[in-house]
């Protein structure tokens, strides 16, 4: 379905939804409004995306996408927002260690899988942050506070002697800004390994060489 900050779901406009659609078709036209919007905003962003070509990629019509979405505004910040609450739950630090190399390892990995798993809705976020983040401004705060709690284990850490000096901010951007290369830039990825156009991006070496990167970089010795 259609996922939302808060409630992971679309509510159609009662007025506007036939009473006689059967629950299990309207849930087949959400997630193909779903599929259709991160599809036109990934690629278009979000002024570029007009309601019309998501409704042709949906297979509907536009007044029937309307029955949905109310606007395409509408529309975007859920879509965008389902992105941030997921990443909110899955980048957390593991609670269940607080040995350095473990939690940064599992990190990085999280980071990636999500990243490869889902990068139409990693390029959404992209675009918006490329277009100014216009959008964002109810994000941010929680952003902080989220990045904050982090950097605050990280200079524990530091403070321990458990890894070398560094800026945990800059830490914390250069595992996004590596994991989120194969979603935002796969085309590329796919040319320079020599892969054609649809072929998946074999995850495992990747994997591999950036938690190197980040526990080689902390002054950790990989397993």
């Amino acid at each position: 379905m259609l996922a939302s900050a808060r409630t992971n779901e679309v509510r159609p406009r009662r007025d506007a939804v036939p009473r006689s659609e059967p629950p299990r078709g309207r849930a087949r036209i959400e997630q193909a409004i779903r599929d259709a919007a991160v599809e036109e905003f990934s690629r278009h962003g979000y002024k570029g995306t007009s309601t019309q070509a998501i409704a042709e990629r949906a297979g509907l019509t536009k007044p029937q996408l309307h029955y949905y979405i109310g606007s395409k505004q509408r529309l975007y910040e859920q879509l965008l927002y389902s992105v941030l609450g997921g990443w909110g739950e899955a980048f957390a630090f593991d609670p269940d260690t607080d040995e350095p190399r473990d939690v940064l390892a599992r990190y990085v990995r999280r980071k990636l899988d999500y990243a490869l798993d889902n990068p139409g809705l990693s390029r959404v976020f992209t675009n918006e942050v490329l277009g100014g983040g216009e959008h964002l401004g109810a994000y941010w705060p929680a952003a902080v506070a989220s990045t904050r709690h982090k950097t605050e284990v990280i200079d524990r850490w530091v403070a321990q002697g458990r890894i070398r000096p560094l800026d945990p901010r800059l830490l914390l951007m250069h595992i996004w800004g590596m994991t989120q290369h194969y979603a935002d830039y796969a085309v590329q990825a796919r040319v320079m390994l020599g892969l054609p156009p649809d072929a998946p991006i074999d995850r495992e070496p990747i994997a591999r060489e950036l938690t190197r990167f980040v526990l080689l970089g902390c002054g950790l010795a990989p397993d």
